[in-house]
């Protein structure tokens, strides 16, 4: 995540989030600019973070009320930081941007916005009143558009192994871990998964299961992404990660603590990407992005969120 601009650090922050709402139109890609009358600014789709609220949250949301568009986020773009006037003299105002697809829907002026453009990226950056969207659509245009989204995910919290007293396959989400997976249930839809995966370990398949509920699939069962497997085939498990990408619409695999970290880090590795040491906290999601190319998916972003709960 890159700063803008440095805002002294003991400022009370606003938190928002945006995206960067795209198409494929008659010009090739367009980009989604709005009109706010309150400020007469032209600029991309964001606002404030609602409590509780995650900023990938933020940003579906606001794009879904400010354009009347629904929308499919994917990866990451760039975080603006600057100040903005409050009620005791300038405050930071943070801003996460994601790169999101429209899904469906329609423009009507409302109350925020009452005008909207599909620009091309150039004639957006000329629209923009604001230096910052600008620097937006520049991490918008480093990658292209057709690549693909696979959501990585920790399963969440079950408890002690050493207190399990069954068989570690069948050892279920404690009370925490439940409420780590409906913190999962409510994100994740945002980026719009379409097929399912999991590690055959309950927990695994509890962490998903409301999100495959939602869709009406299956979850496809990937003995390669358990610990005790990809312990002796790590190769194999890299190489049905990129089938997975390869496949239609993004994804989302279940996996466990000691496969993740290796997992994403050979990724990285072969896409050229430093990641430096890759986390994996219970309940954690790396949005990994990937790129077709002749020799298979590339992976060419990969984004971390802790915990959807913290």
């Amino acid at each position: 995540m890159s700063e803008l601009e440095d805002v002294d650090a003991g400022s009370p922050v606003v938190r928002a989030a945006g995206a960067v709402l795209w198409r494929h139109g008659e010009s090739g890609v367009e980009v989604a600019v709005v009109h706010r009358p309150r400020y007469d600014d032209w600029s991309l789709p964001k606002g404030k973070l609602d409590p509780g609220e995650l900023a990938a949250h933020a940003a579906a949301r606001e794009v879904a009320e400010e354009t009347g568009f629904t929308a499919v986020l994917s990866r990451f773009l760039t975080r603006a930081r600057y100040s903005v006037p409050g009620p005791g003299g300038p405050v930071a105002k943070v801003v996460d941007y994601f790169a999101a697809s429209v899904r469906g829907g329609r423009f009507e002026p409302n109350g925020e916005v009452d005008e909207l453009r599909w620009l091309p990226a150039e004639a957006a950056r000329e629209r923009m009143t604001y230096r910052f969207d600008a620097v937006v659509l520049d991490a918008f245009e480093r990658l292209p558009t057709d690549v693909t989204t696979v959501l990585l995910v920790r399963h969440a919290n079950a408890g002690s192994r050493s207190e399990w007293t069954g068989d570690d396959v069948l050892r279920p989400l404690d009370d925490s871990g439940i409420a780590q997976r409906d913190a999962l249930h409510s994100l994740l839809p945002v980026f719009g998964p379409r097929r399912i995966y999991s590690a055959p370990r309950l927990r695994c398949t509890e962490t998903v299961a409301p999100i495959a509920a939602d869709l009406g699939v299956e979850v496809g069962g990937e003995p390669l992404f358990s610990e005790e497997v990809y312990r002796d085939r790590p190769a194999e498990a890299v190489r049905r990660l990129r089938e997975i990408a390869d496949g239609a619409g993004p994804a989302l695999v279940c996996s466990q603590g000691g496969v993740i970290p290796d997992l994403v880090t050979r990724l990285a590795a072969d896409g050229g990407l430093d990641l430096g040491e890759v986390a994996s906290r219970k309940g954690s999601v790396w949005t990994l992005t990937f790129r077709r190319e002749a020799g298979g998916p590339r992976l060419v972003a990969a984004d971390y969120l802790a915990d959807p709960v913290a």
